[in-house]
């Protein structure tokens, strides 16, 4: 059940290279040997903050974290590893509830996404009982005709923090990743129904049926939404559609994913989070790790013309800033960021990313 590449990577590559392909050049064998020593430093940090229950911090959302980390490592950690993963899979399954969700009082769709992936990636039997009913759970909470939302309204196809409030696509493209990876139903009409509500986030007018579309090819937080101010694109939302267009079955040659690819290629780098400065920094190189990885291009041009390997420029930016404890944290201490144990685990799992796609073979 573990995935050591994403689910659209495996559909992009061959799983044995043929003659037709070639080994990708690997990270320079330096820089490989720093992001995996800031991925062990990073891991034994996240071990450290496990409390006797087995929990992350007696959180669902942290605790989900950690064990994503520990799965998309290189070491590929499962259940059996050690306590460090074990207890905390007792931990999690045991807050499932009746409805499906795998979560504390807050944020149940997120943290629901975030624990069926975590279980789905370290286990192999015995478990798939917690995943199904997660799926169900996330599956009804598409907003749709059920809850009375019908096709014209802007939040129809998304999904929100709970089954009741308003839709926004940082919420949709993790519960779109948990079902994607998860292997729920293909041919389920939440699929299209979600792409709709993903390109009604996205400045592009061509596709967008709402007034206030622009035509830069990024995405907002949700339609005619952005937490970068009015209706901006930012970094985050940008990969996070890219993302969400691709678990949707949308091809790379579909006009929003290479409108989505511009924005990215004219507001390329990992200094900072575009159009939020320091910001959800770490949200930010997560999100753009996963979906880079997932995308299945190695290499980015710029809108100068400059060719970029993004795994090399985004192991290098985290093994910079990586503290002597091993842990990670952002001084914007905004949307948790201030929570060494959360960004720790979003540090880890983008370098997890990097160093997946970095041998990742790729074809001529």
């Amino acid at each position: 059940m573990r995935r050591t590449l994403s689910f659209l990577a495996l559909a992009l590559v061959p799983l044995v290279a043929t003659a037709a392909d070639k080994p990708s050049t690997r990270l320079d064998p330096q820089l490989e040997k720093a992001a995996k020593a800031a991925v062990d430093k990073g891991i034994a940090f996240l071990q450290k903050q496990q409390s006797d229950n087995g929990s992350y911090s007696h959180h669902v959302g942290l605790t989900s974290m950690a064990l994503i980390a520990y799965a998309t490592s290189y070491h590929h950690y499962e259940e059996e590893s050690g306590s460090f993963v074990g207890l905390a899979l007792n931990w999690l399954t045991a807050q499932q509830r009746p409805d499906g969700s795998i979560s504390g009082e807050t944020t149940p769709t997120y943290n629901t996404a975030l624990a069926i992936l975590a279980i789905n990636d370290l286990t192999k039997t015995g478990y798939r009982k917690f995943v199904t009913a997660g799926q169900k759970y996330l599956a009804t909470g598409v907003r749709d005709e059920g809850e009375g939302v019908e096709k014209s309204d802007k939040y129809f196809g998304g999904m929100g923090y709970d089954h009741k409030g308003r839709s926004d696509l940082s919420n949709l493209h993790f519960g779109l990743e948990a079902l994607r990876d998860t292997d729920y139903d293909p041919d389920s009409e939440i699929w299209a129904k979600a792409q709709l509500f993903v390109s009604r986030c996205q400045n592009r007018s061509e596709s967008n049926d709402q007034p206030w579309a622009g035509d830069d090819g990024g995405f907002t937080y949700r339609p005619g939404g952005s937490s970068s101010g009015n209706t901006d694109s930012y970094g985050a939302m940008t990969f996070a559609g890219l993302k969400s267009l691709m678990f949707t079955r949308a091809k790379k040659d579909d006009p929003r994913v290479k409108a989505a690819w511009s924005w990215i290629q004219k507001h390329y780098g990992f200094n900072d989070h575009p159009g939020h400065g320091t910001t959800a920094y770490y949200y930010y190189l997560e999100t753009a790790a996963s979906a880079l990885h997932a995308y299945g291009e190695r290499y980015v041009v710029d809108a100068r013309g400059r060719k970029h390997d993004w795994a090399a420029d985004l192991a290098a930016r985290l093994v910079s800033l990586q503290k002597p404890d091993g842990s990670w944290v952002n001084d914007n201490v905004e949307y948790w960021e201030g929570n060494k144990l959360l960004v720790t685990a979003r540090a880890v799992i983008a370098l997890n990313h990097a160093l997946a796609a970095a041998s990742t073979p790729e074809k001529k």
